[in-house]
């Protein structure tokens, strides 16, 4: 009887063992020392490309001061250059393709995860996700042979002729209708960023609980009151981040916006009118740019872009956590 409670308490008492062998240690450290090594390289990158924007764009800044954020001239020939109209460009044309671009989204979105057979939920979610491949030039070359002769023959005379004589909100309907300008490049890059959006919405729509939708649809809730009420603020995080990811997309656009805005350092009322965006000058003229104050002027509006992404990605942040916070989270 003794032996067998020594055994017992024995068996009780032993433990197994967690520390590990030499090469799981070894893997352990190397692993974690990679991963912080990556971490501090995408911060050592970032850091570099932030020192290359500043010094580059020091001269242009020492020349022309605060001017050059302000100021709309933009001459090469006789040296001055200022930033207000690209910089006015990139907002419109990124306002209008957010207009645009976030209601078809979640449209899309809430038909592929709501509506939509299950036959034709793969194929078209597929579809959808295959425009995100297209490069940004065949939009381009799309926008300038089709979309802009579409628009100046029929799209933007009726705009004249209805929304233009309205007091107010007129003027930005007014001029004559070129096909070419900022309205068509927000058309641009609102096609573009809608397969991000959408793909992002429909993924993160998708994780909501199967039993929260069911109970709101038995006391009698519709397909909007439920979207509205239990999807988009379980899913607000993920929705707000694929927002953002498009507003990213659509403000660093080149090439497709390039084409079919215009190309003219002018600011318009209208927006029929031809534009420039930073992502078109930059494409337009860095290859042109052969005195050093063009070329830090260039660069100057590469750093305004940065900072403009900047503000805009951590308002986004500041906006999830004050909603985190008001959701109790």
């Amino acid at each position: 009887m003794t032996d067998s409670a020594t055994i017992s308490t024995a068996g009780a008492t032993k433990k197994p063992s967690l520390t590990l062998r030499g090469p799981q240690k070894l893997f352990d450290l190397l692993f974690g020392g990679s991963t912080v090594f990556f971490a501090a390289l995408v911060l050592l990158i970032l850091g570099g490309v932030v020192y290359s924007l500043v010094s580059g764009s020091r001269l242009a800044f020492a020349t022309f001061g605060p001017d050059f954020i302000v100021s709309q001239f933009w001459n090469p020939v006789t040296g001055r250059f200022g930033a207000r109209a690209p910089i006015y460009g990139t907002l419109i044309t990124s306002a209008i393709a957010m207009l645009f671009g976030v209601p078809i989204s979640f449209g899309i979105a809430v038909f592929l995860t709501e509506v939509c057979p299950p036959a034709l939920k793969r194929p078209l979610a597929v579809a959808i996700e295959l425009l995100a491949g297209i490069p940004s030039i065949i939009y381009g070359i799309w926008g300038l042979f089709f979309l802009a002769p579409f628009m100046q023959s029929y799209v933007e005379p009726l705009l004249t002729s209805t929304l233009g004589h309205i007091p107010g909100i007129g003027i930005l309907f007014s001029g004559p209708p070129l096909g070419i300008g900022i309205l068509t490049a927000g058309i641009i890059l609102a096609i573009m960023i809608i397969p991000f959006i959408s793909s992002i919405m429909r993924e993160v729509f998708e994780t909501v609980p199967v039993m929260l939708k069911e109970s709101a649809y038995g006391i009698g809730c519709t397909t909007w009151e439920v979207m509205w009420n239990i999807v988009l603020p379980y899913t607000r995080v993920g929705v707000i981040g694929g927002i953002m990811l498009g507003l990213g997309r659509a403000m660093g656009e080149t090439m497709a916006v390039t084409f079919v805005i215009g190309n003219s350092h002018r600011i318009a009322n209208s927006l029929l009118a031809p534009g420039q965006t930073i992502s078109s000058t930059l494409a337009n003229e860095f290859t042109e740019a052969t005195e050093d104050l063009y070329t830090s002027s260039l660069i100057a509006l590469g750093l305004i872009l940065f900072v403009i992404t900047f503000i805009v990605l951590s308002g986004a942040k500041i906006l999830l956590i004050r909603a985190n916070r008001q959701a109790g989270n």
